[in-house]
């Protein structure tokens, strides 16, 4: 059995059942996340776990690219450089939001979305797999005492940031960071149940 990190080992003892640990999950804000985060063995199992998600067709249209310790300078360099050649008027502020955003967190996994071209899966279909297999991530990263937080915003949607991970026309779906919490995580609002959840009565 794996061992769990320091954020749940603790409430472990308070949880009855794997229902009871699915409903203490919650995003860890990236920017709050610190050492120590998932080691080689937790990583990957975290990442098959990732794997065991709904796909139709069996296409495994979704790929994971882990961004070393060591990668995070070149990173960062990366986000400056595509980041100045889109907005040559960008201020001190924003790159240096581009530089924390590429070194927070101890463990970045970017997740790609690949669809299968020519499939009679739509891609539509394709495309909320890898959510899926995002969110697999994510729960198996809290299982394991962990905390994540799947990011988008520009670098996402840049071309030259995608072209450094992306292959033919594989898509970002996001960066996902994790870490063991540095501070407390707040509750966030969570929607109304009745306003979500409906019975089918024609």
């Amino acid at each position: 059995m794996a061992v769990v990190g320091p954020f749940v080992a603790a409430m472990f003892n308070d949880l009855s059942s794997p229902l009871a640990l699915l409903q203490t999950r919650r995003s860890g804000k990236p920017r709050d996340l610190i050492a120590p985060g998932p080691d080689d063995v937790q990583l990957r199992q975290i990442l098959e776990v990732a794997l065991r998600t709904p796909d139709h067709g069996k296409l495994a249209p979704w790929r994971f690219v882990v961004v070393p310790s060591a990668q995070r300078a070149a990173l960062a360099e990366l986000l400056e450089s595509a980041y100045r050649a889109e907005k040559p008027d960008a201020g001190r502020l924003e790159i240096e939001a581009m530089h924390q955003f590429a070194h927070q967190a101890p463990t970045l996994v970017v997740a790609l979305s690949a669809p299968v071209a020519g499939s009679k899966i739509p891609v539509w279909e394709q495309q909320l797999s890898v959510g899926a297999a995002i969110m697999n991530l994510l729960h198996a990263t809290h299982a394991l005492g962990f905390a994540g937080g799947w990011l988008t915003g520009w670098p996402t949607y840049n071309d030259d940031v995608r072209a450094a991970f992306a292959q033919g026309d594989e898509t970002i779906a996001g960066f996902v960071f994790i870490g063991t919490p540095g501070k407390p995580q707040e509750e966030r609002p969570r929607p109304d149940y009745d306003a979500i959840v409906s019975v089918w009565d024609r």
